[in-house]
């Protein structure tokens, strides 16, 4: 294990450590500092949030990772983080964990890695961990998480993230598992592309995540919003891989058709998307990890009530205030929603 910095997945104060290196500009003027060295909190330690917690850990920083999944934790404690897929197989023995946010003191950077229905609960959590220069990123599936933390927080501190790519999933607890590792994409959540954000990329990438800064984020949430439409509530409808929903003739229209829908509303909504073809998009993006199972589809495995509101029940909503239709979506939705009553 390398030893060095301290990082939590929630929110962190970067004026904290002596050891500095990069002098960046906040928004507001005041002198941020990128660090060798960095006290980080992760809330929300599913799949994701595990993930990011042991690479950033074995990476040499301070972690703590925030949640309310008592078994998970004391394995954490007991035994280590065991992550296992397209980064390594590694144990990672100093992360520390607590359920409540006021243990922790003071962090750098606070990583919100819920799902969609607790990051208001999150944001509610994090003002234990705020310095005066603590910046919170967001990195979760559908849309609205930054409208929505800034109910807590001012704007200015909020960064937005986009995972893709990873098929993340948790085998037991203390153990998690990611098929893949594609990229992680950050921004303001105001837009621009800041020295801050390119040093927090860098810290992500510090750890081996293939990481990018963007001045346009949301553009790259809308992009990452259409590919989990395209395979979430489809995939979970039909019980079907990525892989095995594209190869069946009958599901593979409906999800193109999801696609569409997200895609027509997000163009009369204003979004730059970079791609001009939605279907050869979300095609490229499912053959990359055929073998993933979306998180809607392990949520319902497991039979845990799912994001669907943030996901695919979100695109009739945004069509409805842009003045485009989705249908698919609609259906696809009630499925889903019909069959978490019974949760």
């Amino acid at each position: 294990m390398r030893t060095g910095p301290k990082l939590y997945a929630i929110s962190a104060s970067l004026g904290r450590f002596q050891i500095q290196t990069t002098v960046l500009s906040s928004r507001s003027g005041k002198t941020l500092r990128a660090k060798s060295n960095m006290k980080i909190a992760i809330i929300g330690a599913g799949a994701m949030g595990s993930i990011y917690a042991g690479l950033l850990a074995d990476a040499g920083n301070e972690v703590w990772v925030v949640d309310l999944w008592l078994e998970h934790l004391d394995a954490i404690r007991k035994s280590g983080l065991r992550v296992e897929g397209a980064s390594g197989d590694r144990t990672v023995t100093t992360i520390q964990t607590t359920t409540d946010t006021a243990d922790i003191g003071h962090t750098d950077l606070v990583i919100i890695a819920t799902k969609a229905a607790g990051v208001e609960s999150a944001a509610g959590s994090v003002a234990p961990l705020m310095g005066d220069n603590t910046l919170v990123l967001t990195i979760q599936n559908g849309l609205g998480a930054g409208e929505r933390i800034s109910q807590y927080l001012p704007a200015q501190n909020i960064l937005l993230g986009v995972a893709g790519g990873f098929g993340a999933s948790m085998k037991g607890p203390g153990h998690a598992h990611h098929n893949g590792m594609q990229l992680i994409r950050i921004g303001e959540m105001r837009g621009g592309l800041t020295q801050r954000v390119e040093a927090i990329a860098g810290l992500w990438r510090d750890a081996g995540f293939n990481v990018k800064a963007y001045d346009d984020i949301n553009q790259l949430v809308w992009e990452k919003f259409i590919c989990n439409v395209t395979f979430s509530a489809p995939c979970t409808v039909f019980g079907r891989t990525l892989g095995e929903l594209m190869n069946d003739a009958h599901a593979w229209p409906i999800a193109l058709g999801c696609a569409m829908e997200a895609d027509a509303a997000g163009r009369a909504k204003g979004v730059n998307l970079s791609f001009d073809d939605a279907k050869v998009y979300v095609t490229e993006f499912g053959e990359k990890m055929p073998q993933a199972k979306p998180s809607m589809y392990l949520d319902h495995i497991a039979r845990r009530v799912s994001e669907i509101d943030a996901i695919n029940g979100m695109v009739p909503t945004v069509a409805a205030q842009v003045g485009t239709s989705a249908p698919y979506n609609e259906a696809v939705s009630a499925i889903v929603r019909s069959r978490e009553v019974d949760f």
